[in-house]
């Protein structure tokens, strides 16, 4: 019994897949009339470049209430003077190459339309505005200004500070200070 139910069995499956593999290849194969029918629209499309989807903002629903996206923040901390250091006596004229090591403690990344300002004291030579060097959040990096010693002996202290793109003034000021002497 258990032969004849596997011979069954077998045969039958044979049968089945022979008809399902004849049903499958009998949809791939167009009907032909041995003919080529201009007339008959063709199943095969070639693809087109279509044109990139625009995408229409649409207004949130009033319950809605937005979402709040928190800024970042500016800072600057002096680490150390570099070079010069506070009480550096100089000579009448003498150019001065001065460098300050600062962090980028705040969130915001510092590109190039960070700006350094002088807001107290002369400008010993240099000018007003300069550049801060683009940095990282967290990043130290130093900051650079070529000054020119004032021609009268005594005291001088030129303080800067780094502005925002808009022009506000954050962060510790830096400053140069220096003593003038005569030749």
């Amino acid at each position: 019994m258990r032969m004849i139910f596997r011979a069954l069995f077998t045969q039958s499956s044979r049968l089945l897949l022979v008809g399902f593999l004849a049903m499958q290849l009998s949809g791939c194969i167009l009907p032909s009339t041995g003919v080529l029918d201009r007339n008959r629209p063709s199943l095969y499309r070639p693809p087109t470049l279509q044109p990139p989807a625009t995408v229409t903002p649409q207004p949130s629903p009033t319950s809605e209430k937005p979402t709040l996206v928190a800024a970042c923040t500016n800072l600057l901390s002096f680490i150390r003077d570099v070079t010069i250091p506070d009480g550096t006596q100089v000579k009448v004229g003498s150019t001065m190459d001065k460098r300050w090591e600062v962090e980028n403690s705040g969130t915001c990344n510092w590109n190039e339309h960070y700006r350094l300002r002088l807001v107290a004291g002369p400008d010993l030579g240099a000018a007003t505005e300069q550049n801060l060097f683009p940095a990282r959040s967290g990043a130290r990096t130093e900051i650079r200004i070529v000054f020119t010693a004032p021609n009268e002996p005594g005291a001088y202290r030129s303080a800067w500070q780094a502005f925002t793109p808009d022009g506000q003034p954050f962060g510790d000021f830096f400053y140069i200070d220096i003593i003038v002497e005569s030749q």
